[in-house]
């Protein structure tokens, strides 16, 4: 048997027990060898012992724990049973009786961090010791469960209730800094001195000299039962605003008030009790999805060469927002500009950008003047010849990206990678005219660039592997998550999301309203509805709307609905915000509101497709609604996993989940796609397909998987070079 758990008795009569699971020393219950039952054991050894006086729990490898073993969790929801719940040792029973009011008192040892069932661990003892700048937290919340060994319960008697509730909704670890100031730990200690100091501390405790507290028994952070139930009550209302759609977040409030009401005992059995209901929930299984995929991007192949210097082209609304992403990480960045005027406007949208995280509070004044000192404006490509990567932003135009390519290929080092923003042309076409074409790549950025994580990294029929990795090197150091993606319209995000927009269209043209819609679609999770999105109504214009439409239609002629609606918009100088109407109108701020004068511009759409010619608009429930928008999504989502656009299908739920908002708990767009069930989503594109016409017609790969009795998911590599069925 392996051992993960040792214990070492010192002169001094304490056990120091270890825990020593790479990589995070997980709290895995699966098995009568696992961690927490060899934990059991060597903590229920050292009671029974006589030369021990106290014991002392710490991690292995600069880590204490960092809570549950998530794969085993995975495998539980993938079978879909809560009897399966991994857990041989009864949590409960073992940290409230043996641990937290075992005969002898027991001192966690804290270093680097203490997550979820490491936190509760590290709770359950007697007191804690923790290194300078550990991170402490209940983070459980983002997979769709809830601390599961008495979180709910003891956080509250620690730091206080209404603390302890926002560190559970929010997910977010404290230091150790902010943990001993509010009553989380008893003492920070460097690493050096970190388990000495956790050894006196729990010998303190056996002399009387420190206090031998049992948080479950604490009530002195607590008010009264009425003061508490109140501001439970307020956090219930908040999160119904936060978490739409998912019942873990409840789930948790239910069992703090079980614990506050109760007793803290009554909370741990609550919380034991709901915990493998929530591991096998559709939410659980959505966001555990997303977590391993969103693990599972970042390509494994050569490494990447090291970025000092980044140039950028443009400074517009992206190649600002890129700019301001590159000096937030500490890289030096060259902004190119094609006179004075532009230049200085581009600065000043990077000074802008760092302006708003200082009126936040993420940054000083000071460091805001030392970040920007990070950009230097020129106008020409004198400064080129040292730089690493160069990013062009520049507006979408073919001829104008190739001319710069060309010139690109003059003036930089022949190991400079050479990437281009665009959201829509392919990177081959941009580099046609150049000899390089194996360090050509896109780099496409979400706006705004300095906020939205993903980073489509797009690869080109000559792109070097080395380019991908030198890239996805660069992603790492600005913090944004990669996917690897092949090179056609629209890439991955936008290439699967056309159909929704358009879907949107249609349904406008049978006779829906667009308000409706809207609010239908962000019921279902999504930020915003479809015509206040980005990428196609009034947050980005509609002007973009409109090209990008047109683009689609002459790549995919054959599945594309263009309605006329937006086009009647931007006669009259509609564009969204940016003129303050567009589908709704803007006064003086962001907050959309509705436009009166839209419903002239619905008949006019209406009368041009022809669908209703007596006025009357079809009938549709909610769920037909949302069905009608997203279906076509998923269609479109098998073509390009056949057409092998991404590596892996989980890279398509990451590209919707980071890249659209669509609604991480739902798992991505793939995910969702088979959960609902392939042979209902073809069913119904069929019917739709006949009724209102090939915009909805069902796919090869759709038909193929439906067929064959297998999931989107495995699509994937089953590749039909020119197939556009």
């Amino acid at each position: 048997m392996e051992r993960v758990v040792t214990m070492e008795v010192g002169d001094d009569g304490v056990a120091l027990v270890t825990l020593n699971k790479p990589p995070v020393n997980s709290l895995d219950n699966s098995s009568p060898n696992s961690l927490m039952a060899q934990l059991k054991e060597m903590i229920t050894e050292a009671h029974s012992r006589p030369d021990v006086k106290a014991i002392v729990i710490q991690g292995a490898n600069g880590k204490f724990s960092g809570g549950a073993d998530i794969g085993s969790l995975q495998s539980v929801k993938k079978e879909g049973q809560s009897t399966t719940y991994p857990h041989y040792i009864r949590g409960s029973s073992f940290f409230n009786h043996i641990i937290e009011e075992g005969p002898k008192p027991v001192v966690a040892a804290i270093d680097g961090f203490a997550l979820g069932g490491g936190l509760e661990l590290a709770m359950a003892s007697n007191a804690r010791v923790a290194v300078p700048k550990a991170q402490l937290g209940l983070p459980e919340l983002t997979l769709g469960i809830i601390p599961g060994l008495g979180g709910t319960a003891r956080l509250p008697r620690l730091v206080g209730l209404k603390m302890a509730i926002d560190m559970m909704l929010s997910s977010k670890p404290i230091s150790s800094e902010d943990a001993k100031e509010a009553g989380l730990i008893d003492a920070v200690a460097s690493p050096e001195e970190l388990v000495p100091v956790a050894r006196r501390w729990a010998l303190d405790i056996v002399s009387g000299k420190h206090p031998w507290r049992r948080s479950l028994a604490l009530t002195d952070r607590l008010g009264s039962k009425e003061e508490s139930v109140g501001l439970i009550n307020q956090a219930r209302a908040m999160a119904k605003k936060s978490y739409r759609n998912v019942p873990h977040p409840f789930s948790m409030l239910d069992a703090v008030e079980e614990g506050i009401t109760n007793g803290g005992h009554a909370g741990t059995l609550k919380e034991e009790s709901i915990s493998p209901l929530l591991v096998v929930s559709p939410t659980a299984k959505g966001l555990m999805h997303i977590f391993f995929a969103q693990r599972s991007v970042t390509d494994k192949g050569s490494k990447a060469h090291t970025v000092k210097k980044v140039a950028v082209i443009g400074g517009g609304l992206m190649g600002s927002g890129i700019a301001t992403a590159l000096i937030l990480s500490g890289v030096k960045v060259y902004l190119k500009e094609i006179n004075s005027e532009f230049l200085q406007a581009g600065i000043q949208r990077i000074e802008e950008n760092l302006k708003g995280r200082v009126a936040k509070g993420g940054m000083t004044q000071a460091k805001l003047q030392k970040t920007l000192g990070l950009v230097k404006g020129i106008l020409d490509y004198e400064d080129f010849n040292d730089v690493d990567i160069v990013i062009e932003a520049a507006v979408e135009d073919i001829s104008l990206k190739q001319r710069i390519f060309a010139d690109l290929e003059k003036y930089c080092k022949p190991t400079c990678l050479l990437a281009s923003n665009t959201s829509t042309i392919d990177i081959g076409v941009i580099g046609a005219n150049t000899k390089s074409q194996d360090r050509i790549i896109g780099a496409h950025f979400f706006s705004p660039a300095h906020v939205m994580p993903l980073l489509e990294i797009v690869r080109a029929e000559q792109t070097s592997s080395q380019a991908i990795q030198d890239l996805i090197g660069l992603a790492k150091v600005i913090r944004k998550v990669p996917i690897v993606v092949q090179s056609c319209v629209g890439f991955a995000v936008n290439r699967i999301f056309f159909p929704y927009f358009q879907a949107a269209g249609l349904l406008v043209d049978l006779g829906l309203h667009p308000y409706r819609i809207d609010a239908i679609i962000k019921d279902f999770g999504m930020p915003m509805g479809p015509f206040r999105q980005f990428l196609l109504a009034d947050l980005s214009g509609i002007q973009i709307a409109s090209a990008t439409s047109k683009m689609y239609k002459e790549a995919y002629p054959e599945r594309v609905y263009l309605s006329a609606l937006s086009d009647l918009l931007l006669k009259d100088n509609r564009l969204g915000e940016k003129t303050q109407k567009g589908y709704y109108i803007y006064k003086g701020s962001r907050k959309e509101q509705p436009a009166p004068e839209l419903e002239g511009y619905l008949a006019e759409s209406r009368r041009i497709a022809g669908f209703i010619p007596d006025g009357k608009a079809i009938t549709l429930t909610d769920e037909e609604i949302v069905e009608m928008i997203f279906y076509p999504v998923v269609n479109e989502a098998s073509r390009a996993l056949e057409e092998n656009v991404v590596v892996r299908s989980s890279d398509l739920d990451i590209a919707s989940v980071l890249g659209m908002g669509f609604p991480a708990y739902r798992g991505g767009v793939v995910f969702w796609g088979d959960s609902v069930g392939l042979e209902h989503i073809y069913s119904k594109l069929n019917q739709w397909s006949s009724q209102y016409g090939p915009f909805f017609k069902p796919s090869g790969p759709l038909q193929r998987a439906v067929h064959g009795k297998y999931q989107l998911a495995q699509i994937v590599g089953q590749s039909r070079a020119g197939s556009r069925l």
